[in-house]
């Protein structure tokens, strides 16, 4: 059986979703396609930064944003070897209402945008389907073969196929299209810890800890904490093999404050890994497939900034695309646009990753340093003003996008 639709988005994460609902507010008939049949999935990226909350102004969503359930950090610190914190990225610096990164958990975020786009008369969501291969005519994509959770088989042709299907994406690798690798040096493992009521005040800041070759982050929710433990790169059969109680002890040494409730965790099942990824693809398209997001461009997730990359790939995608797609005359130097747009923020930021990590991991998932490097505690010490520029940098990125007049409304 072969269907037909006008756009055809595969991926139902932030990106897809986002570019779903602009699309359909341009008017453009366009079907998502999400392999799961819920958004419920833990440890996916859960920070929504200032420019996206601002987007979600201009879409006339920020009401209804602003009532899920979310807690705000405000700035990021690092502990000195005084014991003292030193700020160095500020949020609450930058001009409010958008002053903080809001912790959402993703399943309901993406459920606004759903619905959202669900009252716009050409959009169309299926869940529990699955792309499985494209299909071309000639040197040409137009559209993809899918599988359903049940086993059935289809075809749907579309005028454009947008990839949104994350970083083991199956459209980039239909396409043939190889990311470049950039040498990361560690791993994340993501798990819950209890959190008691008489610690419901949530934390204003993040403040990772760090001793020998281990770090940890620990996210506060509204009853449990989101704890992200990282080691060097390919540590996870090591860890398991250690065992339960090892990693328990792994945690308390780092944050003492967890030793009476890291018996909250269970078994090492309730860990799960991240294997972190840097990587980009040198072309984002061919004739009738467009990749954004983490299928072009996976992301570290230093600074968590991966999500809101993504959104902003999927504004300038739906701007610059709406009205070509519209004439139904979308041609490549359309899909180019939209890369030659987004190409110089993404590669400004896994810069900024890959200078962090030299700067804050290297020599620490060596064994080498114990804690951060005294010069960027000296440096946000001695120039407290410093603190804004990367508070905006990772807020806003270097080419934050605003909604098209198309698809703005008023809360």
């Amino acid at each position: 059986m072969t269907e037909k639709t006008g756009v055809l988005v595969c991926g139902g994460g932030p990106a897809g979703m986002m570019l779903g609902l602009l699309l359909a507010r341009a008017g453009i008939e366009v079907t998502v396609l999400e392999k799961h049949g819920d958004f419920l999935r833990d440890f996916r990226g859960d920070t929504v930064h200032p420019a996206t909350v601002r987007l979600m102004d201009e879409l006339g969503l920020g009401d209804e944003f602003r009532a899920l359930p979310q807690s705000r950090l405000g700035n990021l610190a690092l502990p000195a070897p005084d014991g003292s914190l030193v700020t160095l990225g500020d949020f609450e610096a930058l001009p409010a209402p958008y002053n903080y990164i809001a912790m959402v958990p993703q399943w309901d975020l993406l459920s606004l945008l759903a619905t959202a786009a669900g009252k716009e008369p050409g959009f169309s969501l299926r869940m529990n389907t699955a792309a499985t291969e494209l299909v071309r005519d000639g040197e040409k994509v137009v559209g993809v073969r899918y599988r359903t959770a049940d086993g059935r088989a289809g075809e749907i042709r579309a005028e454009l196929t947008i990839g949104c299907d994350g970083r083991h994406s199956t459209l980039r690798r239909e396409a043939g299209l190889v990311p470049k690798e950039f040498r990361v040096p560690f791993d994340v493992w993501w798990f819950r810890l209890p959190r008691p009521p008489e610690e419901s005040a949530a934390p204003a800041s993040v403040t990772p800890v760090a001793k020998g070759a281990e770090a940890l982050i620990s996210l506060a929710r509204d009853d449990y904490y989101q704890v992200a433990y990282f080691t060097a790169k390919g540590s996870d059969a090591r860890l398991r093999a250690e065992g339960i109680e090892r990693f328990r002890e792994r945690i308390a040494g780092l944050r003492p404050e967890f030793a009476d409730r890291v018996a909250g965790l269970a078994s090492m099942d309730e860990v799960f890994v991240l294997d972190v990824k840097l990587n980009r693809v040198k072309r984002w398209y061919l004739d009738g497939l467009l990749l954004i997001g983490d299928a072009a461009h996976a992301m570290s997730p230093a600074g968590g900034v991966g999500i809101n990359l993504a959104i902003q790939d999927a504004v300038a995608a739906a701007t610059i695309l709406a009205d070509p797609l519209r004439r139904h005359a979308v041609t490549v130097a359309d899909l180019a646009d939209v890369q030659r747009r987004r190409q110089r923020p993404t590669v400004v930021v896994q810069t900024g990753q890959r200078v962090l990590q030299r700067v804050m991991f290297e020599k620490q998932f060596a064994g080498k340093r114990s804690g951060p490097p005294k010069a960027v505690l000296f440096l946000g010490r001695v120039f407290p003003r410093l603190r804004k520029l990367p508070a905006r940098f990772v807020g806003f990125g270097p080419r934050p996008e605003h909604a098209p007049d198309f698809a703005r409304k008023d809360s």
